[in-house]
């Protein structure tokens, strides 16, 4: 149901592909107040294509974005805007039936593995186990850093039943958080009084790494996808007012990052700031990672235009 890190896998792989092949992505654009397809522009906001969509837009806007809910329908739709597409990530597709993918990776939490889980509403899973066996990769996500092998191996024995050629472990890297107006950098510190403003599905690893890595925190939480209001925004900067301290700032996450540039105005006096996330392979796997995901991309095109031929 979300939280397993499928927003910073996106990024990885549009980073991953976008200088040597023409890459687009496509998503359902949760929460948005759109229907049908739609490909990002210039003009385009997170209330019309969806929080996450208007993430990958905003870092790579030389990317092609687009949205919509029936994916087998906004393909086409999308080769007929952008015809000399390449390659095409459906960002949170894997139980849309209606496509069969060419290439399938399966994240799950390693404190919170599919295999042990149960159909939503009593769990997370909206789809049923055995469907793991359609993965190409799974990859553990939010793993801790110091993963021994021996963990690693029961893991992986645990998972072999589903016929998985390939299990890779990530564990989450934030970066230096920016201001979301300006774009100006300030890393905090354990001097740092945090105010951690979110509307995530799973924030404990954010709220864990908060924890340990400032003086103190204080939060303000909301549903997932939130779309924020004004209002929302004086509770905010009056609960920071209050923090006793000369050393603070409010953090926030890169995906409600985006639900905020609206009050551009307001912001600019506001030390609203964006913590960047993203996966970094352990056990020194990202180099196989990578070069499956784009061995795989060439041979299928390969493939394709022998056929053509």
């Amino acid at each position: 149901m979300g939280g397993t890190g499928k927003s910073p896998m996106v990024e990885y792989l549009i980073s991953l592909l976008k200088n040597e092949f023409l890459t687009a992505t496509i998503s359902r654009g949760y929460k948005r107040k759109t229907k049908g397809y739609a490909l990002a522009n210039e003009n385009s906001t997170a209330l019309e294509i969806g929080d996450e969509p208007m993430q990958f837009h905003s870092k790579f806007p030389d990317v092609s974005i687009a949205v919509g809910e029936e994916r087998v329908v906004a393909i086409p739709q999308l080769l007929h805007d952008k015809p000399n597409t390449e390659v095409i990530i459906l960002d949170d597709a894997f139980q849309h039936r209606a496509i069969k993918p060419a290439f399938n990776i399966l994240l799950t939490v390693y404190n919170d593995l599919f295999v042990d889980d149960f159909f939503f509403p009593t769990g997370d899973l909206r789809d049923q186990k055995s469907s793991a066996k359609r993965a190409e990769i799974i990859v553990v996500t939010k793993c801790p850093a110091n993963l021994d092998k021996s963990e690693k191996e029961k893991i992986i024995n645990r998972l072999k039943s589903y016929q998985i050629n390939h299990i890779f472990f990530t564990t989450i890297e934030y970066g230096t958080p920016y201001h979301i107006i300006t774009k100006n950098k300030k890393p905090f510190s354990l001097d740092d009084e945090i105010l951690l403003v979110y509307g995530i599905a799973n924030p404990q690893t954010l709220k864990d790494y908060i924890a340990e890595n400032a003086a103190g925190y204080e939060e303000i939480s909301y549903s997932d996808h939130h779309i924020f209001s004004i209002e929302d925004l004086k509770d905010i900067n009056k609960k920071f007012q209050k923090i006793q301290s000369e050393n603070k700032l409010i953090l926030t996450t890169e995906k409600d990052a985006v639900r905020f540039l609206k009050f551009k105005e307001q912001l600019l006096d506001i030390p609203l700031y964006a913590l960047p996330v993203q996966h970094k392979f352990l056990f020194s796997e990202q180099d196989l990672f990578n070069k499956m995901i784009v061995d795989f991309i060439n041979d299928f095109k390969a493939l394709n235009d022998i056929e053509s031929v």
